[in-house]
C-alpha cells in the first residue's frame, strides 16, 4: 500500500530520464556533425520526442548542447579514471591517460569530433579531460617524477598534442592511431623530465583489457 503512490512518480522519473538522455544524445550526434546551428526542432525529431518536452529539460539549445559535451566527456574521463585506477605511477597513469585519449579518436570518431569542434570550451570546463590531466601531471610532480615549472601549461601542451593528434589522424586516415598515441605520450613524458628509457617502457606497456579486447573486435 504504501509502494503505490511513489510508483506513478518513478515511472514519470523514468520518462523524463529517457527523454533528457534521448535530447543529449541527438545533441552530441549534431555536435559530432558540426551541426550546432539548427532549430530546436530538428533535434526534438532526431531525438523523437515532442518539442514541449525539450523546455521541460532545457531553456535553450545552448544549454543543451553544454549539457552534452559535459555528459560525454565526463562519461570518458570516468571511464579513464577505472582504467588507470591501480597503477601506481603518476607519470604511467598520465601516459595511459594519454594513449587511450590518442586512440579515441579513430576508435570513437563521434566523440573525437565533439572534443575537436569544442576545444576551447573543454578546457575551462570543471569536468572531463583537462581537469584529469592538471590532476594527474601535479600527482606526477608532486611525487617527483615530472619536473614542471607550470603545471597550466603542462595541461595546455598535453591538451594540444591531443587536438592536434585528433586532426592528424582524421586527415591521414591510413596512419597507426596507437602507434602515434604512444609516441606522442612518450615525448611529453620526456618532456616533463622523465628519463628516456623510462618514458619509452611507459609508453610499450600493455594497456588495459578493455582496450584489448576492443583492439580484437571481441568486445565494446
Amino acid at each position: 500500500m504504501d509502494d503505490a503512490p511513489t510508483r506513478p512518480a518513478n515511472r514519470l522519473d523514468r520518462r523524463k530520464a529517457r527523454t533528457r538522455a534521448a535530447l543529449i544524445r541527438a545533441a552530441q550526434t549534431l555536435i559530432a556533425e558540426g551541426r550546432t546551428n539548427v532549430p530546436i526542432l530538428e533535434i526534438t525529431q532526431a531525438a523523437d520526442v515532442g518539442m514541449g518536452s525539450f523546455y521541460n529539460h532545457f531553456e535553450t539549445k545552448e544549454q543543451l548542447f553544454d549539457a552534452a559535451i559535459e555528459s560525454v566527456m565526463d562519461a570518458y574521463g570516468q571511464l579513464l579514471d577505472v582504467l588507470t585506477a591501480d597503477i601506481d605511477d603518476p607519470a604511467e597513469v598520465f601516459a595511459t591517460s594519454f594513449r587511450l585519449a590518442g586512440r579515441l579518436h579513430r576508435r570513437e570518431p563521434e566523440l573525437s569530433r565533439v572534443l575537436l569542434n569544442n576545444a576551447l570550451r573543454l578546457f575551462s570546463s570543471k569536468d572531463g579531460l583537462a581537469p584529469r590531466a592538471r590532476r594527474d601531471i601535479q600527482a606526477g610532480v608532486d611525487a617527483g617524477r615530472f619536473r614542471v615549472d607550470d603545471v597550466d601549461l603542462a595541461v595546455t601542451m598535453a591538451a594540444g598534442a591531443l587536438l592536434c593528434l585528433g586532426q592528424l589522424l582524421h586527415d591521414q586516415p591510413e596512419r597507426d592511431d596507437a602507434a602515434a598515441a604512444d609516441q606522442l605520450a612518450e615525448d611529453l613524458l620526456r618532456v616533463f623530465g622523465v628519463p628516456a628509457k623510462q618514458a619509452h617502457r611507459i609508453c610499450t606497456l600493455p594497456l588495459p583489457d578493455r582496450v584489448a579486447e576492443r583492439d580484437d573486435g571481441s568486445a565494446a
